[in-house]
């Protein structure tokens, strides 16, 4: 009887613990549609926000030409592609593809254990035919952590070696809208907790939209908060930054002004022409290595984690325009050098991984390297026709 009684507290204490892991803490935000219109661009789109047709089906694994994952700095290591529709499977990739990509997730699942008394959170990392390294990102909207800080370390823990994106463009409105003392925070907690699940993962500094005067304001208030608040250094092991070419003001197109900045800033006023110049374009490059020298950070990898052609064709950017972009952007990023700034191991180049924008977005497709059926654009071709001449 007492051994009984033993069994059935023990199995009792054991259950409820059970729930009230599952229970745990409710999630710090969850995505959803944006309020806030995007004005990117100076046409009035009436076009909803991306997804998926019906058009798009998932492709089976068999049928994909196997890859190698790229060597580090090899040209597919370096060049990468967003990925809106967030899965691979959906395209129809060449051989000669990029090596890595990021879809603005960690690509977590909650998957139920003991008949959904309990759970656990994992990863869904590519198949490895795709030979393509997934980069997770950790949202930060108003400064709140998706996934939150505890999901964060245990995916850390259960995919070792991975580099970890804090935040996406948290210097304009629609996407992670956080005013710099808040990221620093935000970047603060997220780091901790990726190293304390993995200490051999790589944190990168969430990238802001474009590197102009305004947005290294936001980037000094950042490091300097982050320092004044925790006695320390930021620690960034890779920079990263998104080379658009896009207006600043708070009226009209463009990425309006870092939320933050009350007072009426007014930044560089490119216009629509100005979208594709690659001088922009390298002086943005220039502009923040030169930011990261002045901080002691010049020995740190720099990746641009997106860019490309965001206005449409009936703006003059028909596809044989773009390609030329294409080409003319990863000619730059790769002899792009200099003994002062540059990354030492690898051979003073100022840009060590890059990211276009993107395989295939609904709203933004000027830049698509595939259509609706998943199948190769011609700027596609140009993409992969790089790749596979060098």
């Amino acid at each position: 009887m007492r051994l009984f009684v033993y069994f059935f507290v023990g199995s009792f204490l054991i259950l409820l613990t059970a729930v009230l892991l599952n229970i745990g803490a409710p999630p710090e935000w969850t995505p959803s549609t944006n309020p806030i219109d995007e004005n990117l661009i100076p046409v009035d789109d009436p076009s909803p926000p991306h997804f998926t047709p019906g058009t798009l089906t998932q492709r089976p694994v068999d049928t994909v030409t196997a890859a190698p994952f790229a060597d580090p700095y090899s040209l597919r290591w370096r060049a990468g592609v967003g990925v809106p529709d967030g899965a691979l499977s959906y395209f129809d990739w060449p051989a000669a593809r990029p090596g890595w990509y990021l879809n603005w997730t960690t690509n977590f699942r909650v998957e139920s254990l003991f008949l959904g008394i309990g759970r656990r959170v994992r990863m869904e990392t590519p198949a490895r035919e795709y030979g393509m390294e997934f980069t997770p990102m950790v949202r930060v909207r108003n400064g709140r952590l998706h996934p939150d800080a505890q999901i964060v370390r245990d995916l850390a823990q259960q995919n070792r070696g991975l580099t970890w994106l804090i935040g996406n463009e948290p210097d304009v409105r629609w996407q992670d809208n956080t005013p710099a003392e808040i990221y620093a925070i935000a970047y603060h907690r997220a780091y901790h907790a990726i190293k304390s699940g993995d200490p051999t993962a790589k944190v990168a500094i969430g990238g802001v939209s474009q590197i102009t005067p305004l947005r290294l304001q936001y980037l000094d208030r950042v490091w300097d908060f982050y320092h004044s608040l925790y006695g320390v250094e930021m620690p960034v092991d890779v920079w990263n930054m998104h080379a658009f070419v896009l207006r600043e003001e708070r009226t009209g197109w463009g990425v309006n002004i870092p939320p933050g900045f009350y007072i009426e800033h007014r930044g560089e006023l490119w216009d629509v022409a100005d979208h594709d110049n690659l001088t922009l374009v390298e002086r943005q490059i220039w502009d923040m290595r030169r930011w990261m020298a002045e901080r002691g950070q010049r020995d740190k990898p720099l990746w641009i984690t997106e860019y490309g052609i965001l206005m449409p064709a009936e703006y003059g950017f028909d596809a044989e325009r773009v390609a030329a972009f294409l080409e003319g952007s990863f000619e730059l990023f790769l002899n792009l050098r200099d003994p002062g700034l540059g990354l030492s191991e690898d051979d003073n180049r100022l840009v060590q991984r890059w990211n276009w924008y993107s395989a295939r977005d609904s709203r933004y497709p000027t830049g698509n390297l595939f259509d609706n059926y998943g199948r190769s654009t011609s700027v596609g071709d140009a993409y992969w026709s790089f790749l596979a001449r060098r």
